[in-house]
Order: C-alpha cells, then sequence, then structure tokens
C-alpha cells in the first residue's frame, strides 16, 4: 500500500509528519486528509489573525505533494465605517 504523509504549514511554520501512513488508495487518502483538516478548521479559524493561511498538504512516498487544503484569512477593501453629515 502507497505511503502518505501530512504537512502543516502556518505562517512561518511548517512540519511534516515522520511517520507516514498507509492508505489503500488516492481516494482513500484524500478521505482521511478532509476527515483530519475538518476536525482541525474549526479551533485554526477561531484563532487566525488577517491575512493569514493555514494549509494542510497529503506528501507521497517521495514527500511531494499530492493533494492540498488551504485556509486564507485576508482583509478586502476599506473597512472604515462611513461617516454620515447632516445638514440643518
Amino acid at each position: 500500500m502507497p505511503l502518505y504523509f501530512f504537512r502543516i504549514s502556518n505562517g512561518h511554520y511548517a512540519g511534516a509528519s515522520d511517520q507516514g501512513s498507509e492508505f489503500e488508495s488516492r481516494e482513500a487518502a484524500w478521505a482521511e486528509m478532509t476527515k483530519v483538516s475538518g476536525n482541525l478548521l474549526g479551533s485554526i479559524s477561531r484563532s487566525m489573525k488577517q491575512n493569514a493561511e493555514w494549509q494542510m498538504e497529503m506528501l507521497d512516498e517521495s514527500k511531494k505533494p499530492v493533494f492540498r487544503i488551504r485556509l486564507v484569512a485576508e482583509s478586502v477593501g476599506d473597512e472604515q465605517i462611513p461617516r454620515i453629515s447632516a445638514r440643518c
């Protein structure tokens, strides 16, 4: 069975697991990756800063990415509250 490794990146930190996991197919590896990332995303999104990125990758036996799931938090546009002026 093929061996896969998880790698998580969060800003400047990136780390891959030393121990691989065996899955009988790419589909089974994808299913496990979505399950694991789904379990993590709630706590990760609650602590994310603006303009930050978190990602999880599934690597093959040669440590090349096979799948990637990314969570991106970005500021878009000017978030200021418009001022209302009234003239009498």
